[in-house]
């Protein structure tokens, strides 16, 4: 095999001689950076961790200052259980105390509905007929009485149900007594 002979330099062209025509440089849209996109989604992300921070923060505080209020009450509170009996001095001024509330112990006719109540439920006492064949219609006889107390059973009485202590105003616990002599009572839970 045989090499070429190197070109001699009177074989070469000279400077420039193979370099294309000039022509016009095509129209082309700008070229935009793309690198500043990120800066907005990171100052977006630090808000919102920011925000996050606060509200978590805020929530801390609120926390710890309810529990300053303290005990059991504020845990049933907080489980959105009111209070048992209002203060008195709850009342804005100018607005008129609310009727003046007493304990009303109630038979319910259901033993097991009222295993369900607890100190603080709000309920409807609704009276009905004894039996079926008596006729009429359900009434109700009180209505959002506070349960205050739910006694434990002291075992199966004669007339079955379980006793509940309701604090209602005067003319309810009237209405409640004297629908427990003739009526069933049955309750229903707000």
């Amino acid at each position: 095999m045989t090499v070429p002979p190197f070109p001699s330099s009177s074989d070469v062209c000279p400077a420039g001689a193979d370099t294309p025509a000039t022509c016009e440089v095509p129209h082309f849209s700008p070229v935009r950076v793309r690198g500043a996109g990120h800066l907005l989604r990171r100052l977006g992300r630090q808000r919102r961790r920011a925000l996050a921070l606060g509200l978590a923060v805020t929530a801390a505080a609120l926390v710890a200052a309810g529990a300053r209020g303290g005990g059991q009450d504020a845990a049933e509170r907080a489980r959105g259980r009111p209070h048992a009996a209002p203060p008195r001095a709850a009342a804005p001024p100018g607005r008129p105390v609310a009727a003046e509330t007493v304990s009303a112990p109630v038979r319910i006719a259901d033993a097991e509905t009222v295993r369900l109540l607890r100190p603080g439920d709000r309920v409807d006492v609704i009276a009905s007929a004894q039996t079926a064949t008596d006729g009429g219609e359900a009434r109700v006889v009180a209505r959002g009485a506070l349960v205050s107390k739910v006694p434990e059973p002291l075992g199966a009485g004669v007339d079955g149900g379980a006793l509940v202590v309701l604090s209602v105003p005067r003319e309810a616990a009237a209405r409640l007594a004297g629908a427990g002599v003739t009526q069933r009572l049955a309750v229903t839970l707000w």
